[in-house]
């Protein structure tokens, strides 16, 4: 069977590698695809094919895809969690260490300099007091979202002799072996404002973390603190911020995410969306998120999906596998076995894996499974999409 991709962005060579020739048909012309590789494409007024069953994100974000409707159609969206985490912990360090020793405004103030050699030589004598800077080692960082890319950050900051000081009540097993045991578990946001000398946010955005960093928070901050984030924008108010820097509650505030609000205050420095802008952070996307689709039209395996749960059921040979995705509701397994029953087909194996409001199931069939019977489960109540893998 040969499966049809549409991109909406540049996706690496490296990544649609992945995606053999002889199987795939892969670009941004391919009509009536099976799947959408994006990376920055904005999908919410974006007519999505209703042959689409699957859409694949190059990054971790994933605010540019319409997922509750994605979710209501049994289209899973996969994203590449951790991909792109070397490439974000090297700028949120970069960007602790411009704050640290005040290197953009000393930079500004040395391009601003006339006259001639001498002239500069002085006012640079004369000047530079005004950038005496800090050293990180013994000062605590709190790191705010404990994923691939806060583990990195948290872990690489106490190789510079920083402490650390984490907080998410979500952290995964995964993350958890990940980090370091030195990380000190702070009780609360509040505990971790309250105790740290810089403050860097790791959280996607939702209704939960938009404006996390609020004025009430800052003003728990340590006087002089630096703010950081590489995240996303509204996760942070911005007119907190400046006011926290204008009444020297704040040193710095350093995030990639400029704004006419924030772009020329001298104690800001903003960047233009660097985080994941390396080229082994977009080839590391691709190939992660090419594996993934791939596994998912060919066998039906989900694995990083934002929307479905993750489900992954080695193949029973001599086996069809059908794929079936739901609303949580009771009895659609049994619903489902039954109609397969009817059809005098057994079932070798069978994996369902439910996430908040939807299901998923795969099951791997003794004999084959006719466009009747896949109509049929099809037809059931509550189920989204079925197809076979």
């Amino acid at each position: 069977m040969a499966y049809r991709i549409l991109t909406l962005n540049e996706i690496s060579s490296r990544g649609l590698a992945r995606l053999p020739r002889e199987r795939y048909e892969v670009g941004a012309k391919v009509t009536n695809p099976d799947a959408i590789l994006v990376r920055s494409a904005d999908l919410h007024d974006f007519a999505i094919p209703p042959g689409v069953r699957a859409i694949g994100r190059a990054g971790a974000g994933v605010n540019n895809i319409p997922i509750d409707q994605m979710s209501r159609r049994g289209i899973p969206v996969f994203n590449t969690p951790g991909a792109n985490a070397n490439a974000v912990k090297e700028l949120v360090l970069a960007g602790l260490l411009l704050a640290a020793r005040n290197i953009g405004p000393a930079w500004l103030f040395v391009r601003a300099l006339e006259g001639d050699d001498a002239a500069i030589e002085a006012a640079v004598e004369k000047g530079k007091k005004s950038f005496l800077g800090f050293e990180l080692p013994g000062r605590t960082l709190g790191v705010v979202g404990l994923g691939a890319v806060g583990v990195e950050v948290a872990n690489s900051a106490l190789a510079l002799g920083m402490k650390v000081l984490g907080y998410d009540p979500q952290l995964t097993v995964q993350r958890a072996w990940q980090l370091s045991s030195s990380v000190e578990q702070a009780l609360s946001l509040e505990d971790l404002f309250t105790r740290s000398d810089a403050i860097t946010v790791h959280v996607p955005l939702n209704e939960s973390t938009e404006a996390l960093v609020n004025g009430a928070r800052l003003a728990l901050a340590r006087s002089g603190a630096t703010l950081l984030n590489f995240a996303r924008a509204a996760i942070v108010d911005s007119a907190a911020v400046l006011a926290a820097l204008d009444a020297g509650r704040l040193h710095a505030y350093v995030c990639d995410f400029p704004s006419r609000l924030l772009k020329e205050h001298p104690r800001v420095m903003t960047l233009p969306h660097l985080g994941a802008s390396t080229g082994e952070a977009e080839e590391n996307c691709a190939v992660m998120v090419a594996e993934q689709l791939r596994d998912f039209l060919e066998n039906g395996n989900i694995r990083n999906s934002v929307n479905y749960p993750e489900a992954v059921l080695p193949r029973v040979p001599n086996t069809t596998r059908l794929s079936v995705a739901n609303r949580n509701v009771p009895n659609m397994v049994g619903q489902i076995s039954t109609c397969l029953a009817a059809h005098g087909i057994n079932i070798a194996d069978l994996l369902n894996k439910s996430r908040g409001e939807y299901a998923y199931t795969l099951i791997d069939a003794d004999g084959g499974v006719g466009e009747e019977l896949l109509a049929r489960i099809g037809a059931i109540d509550g189920v989204l999409s079925a197809r076979i893998a």
